[in-house]
């Protein structure tokens, strides 16, 4: 049977349907998109669509829903891709196509109000902004809190936790998280049995690969690590933790694991056609 559609006429096809790829298709010929900054704010407002045809004064009444700054207290000025002044926008009367801003140009909005809501950064950084507090004392008089309700589930049971708590709503058992491991020597002994250059199987989902690494590993909890290469990109790394580089291998081929984890001995590489099963990755793993 002949192919019904050949790769020209499905791109053809794509094109008459969604129309260009340039984003474009619906823009009027008569608006510009302005990228606009602020003397106040670090944030930058990228590509805002204005219409040629509004005046400065209908500009700044835009700009002023996005900026905060009161359109009266505004100074625009328009500047070219390389961030050159082009024009400053002074006249409120006149059109925005008089200056002939043109895609991917700025307006820089200087603000001129010292009581502005964008001075002295509140509108970026959230610190500034004074927060609702209230005493532990008032806090106890209320009713129904969660403090209160906690610590009547900690009087039923001394180990409940909201953790514990949300696994019995979902009806699920629930996995303490294992402790702290405070031994620099966790699994040394299995360690031991795992030589460099072994291949190796990685629970849990039978993955293989090559141990490229046995030791302890800085930016990792205290114990021994497998450095793992796997066959195919199921890790989660390129050998390295925090910048500092373990082993070699492509990115997403590598992985640390606990030793007990990893089986060595005669691994082959898994045929991708044998088993359609695959298990995720591990929850200690890095």
């Amino acid at each position: 049977m002949s192919q019904f559609m050949n790769r020209e006429d499905v791109e053809a096809l794509r094109a008459y349907v969604v129309g260009p790829d340039s984003g474009f298709a619906n823009r009027a010929d008569s608006t510009v998109l302005l990228h606009i900054t602020h003397s106040n704010l670090k944030a930058k407002f990228m590509e805002i669509r204005l219409d040629l045809h509004a005046t400065i004064e209908s500009v700044k009444v835009k700009l002023s829903f996005h900026c905060g700054t009161s359109p009266s207290a505004m100074l625009l000025t328009l500047l070219d891709e390389s961030g050159a002044a082009v024009a400053t926008l002074w006249e409120d009367t006149r059109k925005l196509g008089f200056y002939s801003p043109r895609d991917g140009y700025t307006l820089h909005i200087t603000d001129s109000d010292p009581g502005s809501a964008s001075a002295g950064g509140w509108l970026e950084d959230t610190s500034l902004v004074e927060k609702y507090r209230i005493s532990d004392e008032a806090y106890d008089k209320r009713e129904k809190t969660y403090r209160k309700w906690k610590n009547e589930q900690l009087a039923k049971d001394p180990t409940w936790t909201l953790e514990k708590e949300m696994a019995r709503r979902r009806g699920v058992e629930y996995t303490p998280p294992a402790p702290k491991v405070e031994d620099p020597d966790h699994m040394a002994d299995l360690a031991a049995a795992i030589s460099v250059g072994k291949r190796c199987s990685v629970d849990p989902g039978d993955r293989r690969g090559e141990v490229m690494f046995v030791g302890r590993v800085e930016g990792l909890p205290l114990g021994f690590w497998v450095g793992v290469r796997y066959d195919e990109p199921l890790g989660k790394n390129d050998g390295s933790v925090k910048g500092r580089k373990f082993f070699e291998c492509p990115s997403g081929y590598g992985g640390f694991v606990r030793p007990d984890k990893v089986k060595v001995g005669d691994f082959p590489p898994i045929d991708e056609f044998a088993s359609e099963g695959e298990e995720g990755l591990g929850d200690d793993e890095i």
